[in-house]
């Protein structure tokens, strides 16, 4: 029996991911990712400080690195990318689904960020660090239209990347949906809305909480903005001036944190 064009399909596009690898650069990144168990690792160019730095993250991965002449490393990286001497070739982080992942342990009120088409890795990688600082569940991005699991991502969000759950869906409005499923007040972040975090959280802090933020500029789509619970802003001091996403990601997680006895 011939297979149906939606199975081939799903099935070609499973086989590309388990294909697809990432360059990991930098001290910082490479250790955290030779010291995560999750990540699957595949190849390691060092230089010789590079190595002597690293000597027992190495030695915990079990991975024979490639010594390289600082002159000649030989890591396909862009050619501005500051790697320290040292580049890890691995596979992108599966955490599971987000069901999975955005469920609560039962002590505090879970909180997830959502991003709506941020593409700059940089912004990303530093949104990471935030989310990881402030305790949430998870940073959830599309498939397309976002930054994908980069070194330059994961250099910024320096280790963040290989504890803070970064994942990848196909629809942000059905991910949405999935979280208002399970209980989560979905608050979009905009500059015009006419409440603030705190007081569309009045009362309600122990809920679980999902901060929905998009790209500078452009700001949230339609669709996203019709499928959260409710448009929020962050309150500035004056009307000069605006944060950029990665910083108003940190203030949001900071606004939004969950109260002492939930």
């Amino acid at each position: 029996m011939k297979k149906p064009r939606w199975v081939i399909d799903k099935e070609q596009a499973k086989r590309a991911a388990a294909a697809e690898t990432v360059w990991l650069f930098g001290l910082h990144a490479v250790r955290d990712a030779l010291e995560n168990p999750r990540r699957e690792k595949l190849r390691l160019i060092v230089t010789k400080n590079a190595a002597d730095k690293l000597e027992a993250a190495i030695a915990a991965s079990g991975m024979t690195p490639e010594l390289v002449d600082p002159r000649r490393f030989t890591a396909p990286l862009d050619p501005g990318s500051v790697h320290q001497g040292a580049a890890l070739e691995a596979r992108p982080l599966d955490w599971g689904p987000l069901a999975e992942v955005c469920m609560g342990d039962g002590v505090r009120a879970p909180r997830v960020v959502l991003l709506d088409r941020v593409t700059d890795p940089h912004n990303v990688g530093a949104i990471l660090r935030s989310a990881e600082v402030f305790g949430a569940r998870a940073v959830i991005a599309p498939r397309h239209h976002a930054a994908p699991e980069t070194g330059a991502l994961a250099k910024t969000a320096s280790g963040a990347l290989e504890r803070q759950p970064y994942l990848r869906v196909r629809n942000l409005a059905e991910a949405i949906g999935e979280l208002q499923a399970m209980g989560y007040l979905v608050l979009g972040l905009a500059g015009e809305a006419e409440q603030s975090i705190e007081d569309a959280l009045e009362g309600r802090r122990d809920r679980p909480v999902a901060l929905v933020l998009g790209a500078e500029g452009p700001g949230l789509r339609d669709k996203t903005r019709e499928s959260a619970d409710a448009l929020v802003r962050i309150d500035f001091a004056s009307d000069f001036g605006s944060l950029n996403v990665s910083n108003a990601a940190a203030v949001a997680l900071y606004a939004a944190r969950p109260s002492e006895t939930s």
